[in-house]
């Protein structure tokens, strides 16, 4: 991890009052260190030998999501996807694109989407993702 991921993380655990643990700081690290959102075990896979425990990380991030500094993109084939809070509102996610033949997932934090409206009656929009489908530039060339 480089030096400005390192202040990342501590200044991340410090606004949301969380001890600087060697996991949280581990986990958060690839988590900064990545541009995509990403699964339990390649956060595992990442850290190598100084992995903590699977259950370890899982605790982590479930603390960095109460915090609103994780969160779960999507869900793909029930594995969650995991990524940095930062990009996204509280009322939405930024657009994920996943490619249909190489299965490459991207973060396309600059698409604006406007937020979904329902005319039925007792409906309320907590929340939106978008997941969108298709051919990379790589695979469309």
């Amino acid at each position: 991890m480089s030096l400005s991921g390192k202040n990342k993380t501590t200044e991340l655990l410090k606004k949301a009052s969380l001890r600087r643990t060697q996991p949280r700081l581990a986990v958060l690290g690839v988590l900064i260190d990545t541009d995509a959102p990403i699964t339990h075990q390649q956060i595992a896979d990442s850290l190598a030998d100084s992995a903590p425990d699977k259950v370890t990380i899982y605790r982590v991030l479930e603390c960095l999501m109460k915090k609103g500094i994780v969160h779960k993109a999507f869900m793909k084939e029930r594995t969650a996807f995991f990524e940095l809070a930062h990009n996204c509102s509280k009322t939405q996610c930024h657009p994920h694109f996943t490619c249909t033949s190489c299965r490459k997932t991207l973060c396309m934090k600059n698409a604006k989407m406007p937020l979904a409206e329902i005319n039925e009656q007792g409906f309320t929009i907590k929340h939106q993702k978008v997941e969108l489908e298709g051919l990379c530039p790589e695979c469309n060339a």
